[in-house]
């Protein structure tokens, strides 16, 4: 069946993880709502491409072969790339069926397919001499060390809670599967691609390399809107709007800003590094690559009417 892109904008949505939740029970529930929303944007005549985190669910892949593994010879132990490619299919799988359930609903005649995406690094990315992203489950030192030395994982303490592996987070450089995904857009798709960053890999000439590593999904989604011209680069998260002093008696939101005031914010220390910082520095490095575009950060609930320049924070080059 063909389908009929819109002629509206384009925007490239990045889910954040209360769009999933933390189990297969939990995200079959909550995809429904996050279908409700993105269906939302359908029907204003957005073309949506969705992207999304897979922390929990890679995690959980992992964790599930390692046990098995331990407590059976006949359960391989399965390499960190594949249990990420593994995430994106189960977690695309259940988005894109509640998608189309939507898009039935609401009867709109469009579609929904998911891409399991390798995205490439650099085989001499810094990140790769300073593993600091933790994965698979807590350890006694003596069990991480002597894991370290049978599978050249580098391990680390983790706050007090026990020991871990620890994986770089390398910088996106080029998304394997661009072209196939801008073809689906063309063709009226509504496309889930680049899941959890995407399946890191090194290209070595004639093949890619899967490697174990985790790239900011979030940077990914930033690459993938300027590698698509994409209107929109849409950054889902937990809160309405960006705000300074945030959590203080004077914190205010930010309803629009530019990339040297972003910076501003950012050398001020206003943003925390592990929540907002990534997200603010992903919408600089789209608008840095695609300047005609406008970055928005707002909430799942709240993303349609961002689109409309109602809500959210709306980031733009100049």
């Amino acid at each position: 069946m063909a389908y009929q892109k819109s002629d509206g904008k384009t925007a490239v949505v990045a889910l954040g993880g209360n769009a999933l939740g933390n189990t297969p029970q939990e995200q079959l529930e909550l995809v429904k709502n996050t279908a409700k929303h993105i269906v939302d944007m359908v029907a204003e005549g957005i073309n949506v491409i969705v992207t999304h985190g897979n922390g929990p669910q890679v995690g959980m892949i992992n964790n599930a072969f390692g046990i098995a593994s331990e407590e059976s010879d006949k359960v391989p132990t399965m390499p960190f790339p594949e249990c990420g490619a593994m995430s994106q299919g189960y977690i695309g799988y259940q988005l894109s069926q509640a998608l189309v359930a939507e898009l039935r609903r609401r009867d709109i005649k469009r579609s929904s397919v998911c891409i399991a995406t390798q995205t490439v690094v650099d085989g001499n990315d810094p990140a790769f001499e300073d593993p600091t992203k933790p994965i698979g489950s807590f350890m006694t030192e003596e069990v991480a060390k002597a894991a370290a030395e049978a599978n050249g994982w580098t391990v680390k303490e983790d706050a007090g809670r026990g020991w871990r592996r620890v994986v770089a987070s390398p910088v996106p450089i080029r998304i394997v599967e661009l072209d196939a995904a801008k073809d689906l857009v063309e063709a009226g798709y509504i496309v889930v691609v680049c899941g959890g960053g995407g399946v890191p890999v090194i290209d070595h000439g004639d093949n890619y390399e899967g490697v174990a590593a985790v790239i900011d999904k979030d940077r990914t989604a930033a690459l993938m809107a300027a590698e698509m011209n994409a209107d929109m680069l849409v950054i889902l998260t937990a809160v309405e709007k960006v705000c300074i002093n945030f959590n203080k008696p004077d914190q205010e939101e930010i309803t629009t800003m530019n990339i040297e005031t972003a910076q501003k914010y950012m050398d001020e220390g206003q943003f925390a590094k592990g929540s907002m910082l990534p997200k603010v520095e992903a919408c600089i490095g789209y608008l840095e690559q695609f300047p005609e575009g406008t970055a928005l950060i707002t909430s799942l609930e709240c993303a349609a009417a961002g689109l409309r320049g109602e809500t959210g924070t709306a980031i733009t080059a100049k």
